[in-house]
């Protein structure tokens, strides 16, 4: 096998390549293979992170793989839940494994994809906080092997998980993982190494799509992959540079989970004066991720089925329902699906919000907060600091004194404005210019694969990875 490095820059499309002049054109006299070949990237369904990840790490769609987004409703304990960690929820081998069995020496580094728990790799690094019993979010990694977690914050400080999401990122995260990867290569020189940036990404839904709105943005994502890019040709690798999707511009919220309650078919549960979202006791509820929504029945009833698709299909901003054989064409028929799947119209996107309209004050409390993993969908508000908020920063200050001193506290920093965010993904039908990219010098793993389109299938990354490894 030969040493590969597949980088991830989250939201990486053709127009915004900026990257290191001598990775993408050829040296003067030019040598054989020393250009980047490119191929737009067929978007599965969702284009969300963990769905697109797990579909170039085993070649399968979400049918097979059974990752539906990145979260879903767990129905055997009525809950939703985003951002899992553990591998064993992936359902089919990853390209590694395959790998492995071909080549007993190879080795394989996961430098935060998703999924990286107890997966099969030999080396993984993935963002793990830790909770303690009063309340506080502290940053931190869980790492394999375990000595890893101390070695790479002693080395590069500790993880920066407050630069890494919410409304306080920047590129020092990113930074942070290159440094890792630097790191791992230089002690363990694993065969393939798995690498992702996710700054470009956070900077694109808060501002929108467009180089412009992001020059400082992608210099500073830039150098990281000049830093990176450098060094692994160096070392002999074999570089792919690829991406998820690409982000859209959006300025209509779709509350779907509103559209249901006023329905009567979403119920709440009262706590202390504010609604929390009681899936379980729910006829209908949906999901959102982006701009894809799992819509979820509980009541079986035909008529019900019927009054929900038609329900949701009238919402403004909505482009199509998936029922079941929408779902099974687009490759994604999974128990975890939801009973239909919405998929928002190019310039829409879903929120989670289930509250009345304009009744703010009986949202729950982690709805002003960073809070990826209670609230029943994903908020992409998380990266803004609340407008309305006088001195907004000055109780961002307050709150972490109040953590110093190991005071309990609320974070509440967050607005609840879903018309801040200017971009977002997750739909697919868009022009394939506009998406996810992939760009590699290994002459002949791009034969057979690309279409009159310029466009690969996402299910065929994990084809040109197997055989960038294993191209002569």
């Amino acid at each position: 096998m030969h040493k590969t490095v597949v980088i991830n820059v989250v939201g990486l499309t053709a127009d915004l390549r900026r990257l290191p002049p001598s990775f993408w054109h050829p040296p003067s006299p030019p040598v054989a293979g020393s250009e980047a070949r490119r191929a737009f990237i067929r978007p599965v369904l969702p284009a969300v992170t963990c769905s697109v990840q797990s579909t170039y790490l085993t070649g399968k769609l979400p049918t097979e793989h059974g990752i539906v987004g990145n979260g879903w409703y767990f129905r055997d304990d009525a809950e939703v839940r985003f951002w899992r960690q553990s591998n064993a929820l992936v359902q089919a081998p990853k390209v590694w494994d395959v790998a492995r069995a071909a080549d007993p020496t190879f080795t394989v580094a996961n430098l935060f994809w998703w999924y990286a728990m107890y997966s099969s790799a030999d080396i993984s690094v993935t963002p793990r906080p830790c909770y303690p019993a009063d309340g506080r979010k502290l940053p931190d990694i869980h790492t394999k092997p375990a000595g890893l977690r101390d070695s790479l914050q002693t080395t590069l400080g500790q993880f920066p998980l407050f630069s890494f999401w919410g409304p306080a990122t920047n590129i020092s995260a990113s930074r942070w993982i290159a440094d890792a990867a630097l790191a791992v290569d230089a002690e363990h020189n694993p065969t393939l190494t798995l690498i992702y940036l996710p700054h470009l990404d956070y900077v694109l839904q808060r501002a929108g799509p467009g180089a412009e709105t992001a020059a400082a943005d992608l210099s500073e994502i830039d150098a990281v992959l000049a830093d990176l890019i450098a060094h692994y040709e160096a070392v002999g690798a074999r570089v792919v540079v690829l991406s998820e999707y690409g982000i859209t511009a959006v300025d209509t919220p779709v509350h779907i989970n509103r559209a249901l309650r006023t329905a009567g078919l979403l119920a709440v549960r009262i706590e202390e004066g504010r609604e929390l979202l009681d899936a379980g006791a729910s006829a209908a509820f949906a999901v959102a991720d982006h701009q894809v929504a799992h819509v979820y029945l509980n009541d079986r009833d035909p008529a019900v089925a019927e009054r929900v698709r038609s329900l949701v299909a009238a919402l403004p901003g909505v482009d199509r329902v998936l029922d079941a054989g929408g779902k099974v064409a687009e490759g994604l028929d999974h128990p975890r699906a939801g009973d239909f799947v919405a998929v928002a119209a190019p310039s829409a996107w879903f929120t989670y919000y289930y509250w009345p309209e304009g009744a703010d004050e009986v949202a729950p409390d982690f709805a002003r907060t960073v809070d990826i993993h209670r609230k029943p969908g994903y908020d992409p508000v998380e990266l803004f600091l609340d407008p309305d908020l006088m001195f907004a920063q000055g109780r961002v200050a307050w709150r972490l004194t109040q953590k110093v001193l190991g005071m309990r506290y609320l974070m509440d920093v967050i607005p609840l404005d879903a018309g801040l965010v200017k971009g977002s993904h997750g739909a697919t039908g868009g022009a394939l210019s506009g998406g996810a990219v992939l760009y590699t010098k290994t002459g002949g793993v791009l034969d057979g694969k690309v279409g009159d389109d310029g466009g690969v299938d996402a299910t065929a990354v994990y084809d040109v990875i197997l055989e960038t490894l294993q191209h002569k």
